[in-house]
């Protein structure tokens, strides 16, 4: 690879991602970098050679690298962009700001984000997936987000600007999102933290969050967006259809389709990387078979298989 840019921040060489990931697999990317501010990474993107390849990566709770790495400079956040504000009813997080803390930390300010309390990962990803939980999204809050695109331009993105849609935004490639500004409705700190404790214990009765997983593993089948469309079927779960396909518990090689939630792909024995993604398309043939939908993937899978 071409000489990169200096930075102020740490930029490692062929490091490997699985201890970055909540599912332990994965190779190695070509760089890692961990800017030391917004700065830091705008002046590196600016000058990095445009034919150069990037992935911005938030705390891997959602991703499977594949076992050959990532022919790439991944960027991940780090505790410079964890920090929470509050101003009034709106809160702003860094993009590596946990979604709990968030959620935990506006409680505290009498400002409902609660429904984050229980989705994994941290700022960045979930606005990068719209994430939701308990009919709340985050474009439901959304008030604006701060961003460096791969040109190095540091810039703001409203609502209009990332056009929500279920478990998906328009992000130019290669831009990353450093933090985000939420408008909260108002609430009891006591009665927050009594409904945070319910989604929790709701949670830990029904997902297996004691296992190596990455949340969700397929989208519901046409659903559950926050823009309220006709075609939404809210009777379609994607945990219903593996069910019914008869593939709860399902094993390939160290991956299993969770006993707790079939929905729930897990590393349950020292799996590869190659092993889970298999694991996956197997569900979705299988799915396609007994009830003619093809379940797509929510998990993010990136890189290259082991060569």
């Amino acid at each position: 690879m071409a000489d990169l840019p200096p930075v102020r921040g740490t930029l490692t060489p062929d490091r490997s991602l699985a201890d970055l990931t909540w599912l332990r697999v994965g190779g190695p990317a070509d760089f890692l970098f961990q800017p030391a501010d917004a700065a830091d990474l705008a002046a590196f993107l600016e000058d990095l050679d445009p034919a150069i390849s990037i992935f911005p990566m938030g705390v891997g709770s959602n991703l499977i690298v594949r076992d050959g790495g990532i022919r790439a400079i991944v960027i991940r956040l780090g505790r410079n962009f964890n920090g929470i504000e509050i101003d009034g009813d709106r809160v702003t997080a860094g993009a590596a700001a946990l979604d709990a803390h968030v959620a935990r930390k506006a409680a505290d300010a009498g400002l409902d984000l609660t429904f984050l309390r229980t989705i994994p990962g941290a700022i960045g990803g979930a606005v990068r997936m719209n994430a939701g939980c308990y009919g709340s999204y985050v474009a439901d809050a959304f008030v604006s987000a701060q961003a460096v695109t791969r040109q190095g331009q540091q810039i703001t993105l409203t609502a209009d600007d990332l056009n929500f849609r279920y478990r998906q935004i328009d992000l130019a490639e290669g831009t990353v999102i450093t933090s985000a500004t939420f408008r909260a409705p108002k609430g009891d700190p006591n009665a927050l933290k009594t409904k945070m404790e319910e989604q929790l214990a709701k949670r830990d009765t029904t997902q297996p969050t004691k296992d190596r997983t990455a949340g969700s593993t397929f989208r519901n089948p046409a659903g559950y967006s926050s823009t309220g469309q006709a075609d939404d079927r809210h009777d379609l779960k994607a945990w219903k259809l593996i069910d019914d396909a008869g593939l709860r518990g399902q094993r390939l090689g160290g991956a299993q389709m969770s006993e707790k939630h079939p929905n729930f792909l897990t590393n349950a024995e020292n799996a590869t990387a190659e092993d889970l993604e298999q694991l996956g398309e197997f569900v979705r043939k299988k799915v396609f078979q007994t009830a003619q939908i093809q379940l797509e993937w929510e998990v993010i899978r990136v890189g290259e298989p082991r060569q």
